[in-house]
């Protein structure tokens, strides 16, 4: 199956700064970012972390911005108001009743384990963390984080990053996972999307950052990474297919990476804009070893 990828790939070359992240040094990172277009604005939900032992996800922020590079926070919400250890990537969606919905990953405290809430709000500004609900909340096998979901023919699809934490010392291994839903809360499973391949740059683990429905089938891109060692700093690949319950990886190298440091460059979004043109948020792994969110635009 041949899909061009190539007008949603990240070159860093054409980016700008969207967000810094808020310390200058390893360990500190803006990013994990989702994007939508609406109302005249782009709203942006990412993820503010600090190093390890520091309180790592610490933060979301949900913004929105006229030009798509110059942010202004709406709110935040932080991993205490949702009793939760860590914050990783956010989702951000507006429902088919004219609402809008935040996805929130969620480590639980103590253990290795993820799971994923849900908050409603009538508009981006509104989310209230005491309002959250359990969509995902994984089992004591599997961890389950990081949502990517698309609506479409009234079908609600998820590709969620996996954790398998049978042995803690192998929980950062990760594949996707495929789920539909009718109303973005109750999920069906239908088994596994996306894995790594032994021996190649991804062979770790692959988590889906973003999916695009074309004629000719599925493309998405996503995070991967041949070792632990490599945790955190994932670098973009291309995954095609005709079923989105079944990806299959493109490539024998990373399609899109930093050159600094870990070479980190993940969680892609992509943001249809009003105009007919795309824009692209991503994490950055920059030369002093923080992470920030940059953003690229396409005619």
């Amino acid at each position: 199956m041949t899909i061009d990828a190539n007008a949603w790939l990240p070159d860093p070359g054409r980016s700008t700064l969207a967000v810094a992240p808020p310390e200058t040094a390893a360990g500190h990172w803006a990013g994990a970012p989702s994007a939508v277009a609406g109302d005249g604005w782009i709203y942006l939900a990412y993820r503010l972390r600090r190093p390890v032992g520091e309180g790592r996800g610490h933060t979301v922020v949900v913004a929105r911005s006229g030009d798509g590079e110059r942010f202004e926070t709406l709110l935040t919400i932080g991993r205490e108001e949702m009793d939760a250890e860590s914050l990783e990537r956010p989702y951000l969606v507006p429902t088919p009743d004219g609402r809008w919905r935040l996805y929130l990953s969620c480590a639980t405290h103590g253990t290795k384990h993820w799971r994923i809430e849900a908050i409603d709000a009538g508009d981006p500004a509104g989310f209230d963390s005491r309002l959250r609900t359990t969509v995902l909340p994984g089992d004591p096998k599997t961890g389950v984080k990081d949502p990517v979901i698309v609506q479409r023919d009234g079908i609600w699809h998820l590709w969620a990053s996996c954790h398998p934490l049978a042995d803690p010392d192998e929980a950062d291994q990760m594949v996707t996972r495929y789920a539909t839903s009718e109303d973005g809360l109750s999920w069906a499973w239908h088994g596994t999307a996306l894995s790594g391949r032994p021996g190649h740059w991804d062979a770790r683990g692959t988590r889906v950052s973003a999916v695009r429905f074309t004629d000719e089938g599925v493309v998405a891109f996503y995070d991967g990474r041949a070792s632990a060692a490599e945790n955190y700093e994932e670098r973009t690949g291309v995954a095609t297919g005709t079923d989105p319950a079944a990806l299959e990886a493109t490539g024998d190298r990373p399609a899109a990476q930093s050159p600094h440091a870990g070479g980190g460059l993940r969680y892609l979004d992509l943001v249809d804009l009003p105009d007919g043109g795309t824009r692209l948020y991503y994490e950055y792994t920059r030369a002093d070893g923080a992470h920030e969110l940059r953003t690229e635009l396409r005619a």
